[in-house]
């Protein structure tokens, strides 16, 4: 059998002092590097997550503004559509009465006109008839 002598306890001391050193000037130094990197690298995902969200509610916000500032262009432009079209109505009706008017009094001019001409053609007809009557036969 083996007996421990002074140098296993020289080796058992070193190896625990070593272990006591190295967890106080690596380990723990690593460590808590490397969960100062693990909050950091957590806290700017949640970052990102929460801006990624935010920019997702502001591009939701900006569709639906547009689409209502669309819709809005769209109804105006609608309004001003009928309103046109009410006006060329106005405008092709009035002017369709006016022509009409204008059609039917020179239509009654012209008739007048025609009345007027042949009472004229009546009596030039009976002057030019006695005339002929009393050059051909000679008699007045």
């Amino acid at each position: 059998m083996l007996t421990p002598d002074i140098t296993t306890l020289w080796v058992v001391g070193f190896l625990l002092l070593c272990t006591f050193l190295l967890n106080t000037l690596v380990f723990q130094p690593i460590l808590r590097v490397i969960d100062e990197r693990a909050t950091a690298v957590r806290g700017a995902k949640e970052l990102a997550e929460s801006a990624a969200q935010k920019a997702a509610a502001a591009a939701a916000e900006y569709d639906q503004k547009l689409n209502t500032a669309r819709a809005e262009v769209y109804r105006q432009m609608d309004d001003m559509r009928k309103s046109a079209l009410d006006k060329r109505a106005a405008l092709l009706a009035s002017t369709r009465a006016t022509v009409e008017q204008e059609l039917k009094t020179a239509a009654a001019r012209v008739q007048q006109e025609s009345k007027e001409a042949r009472a004229a053609l009546d009596r030039d007809a009976s002057t030019l008839a006695g005339a002929i009557v009393s050059r051909v036969l000679g008699r007045a």
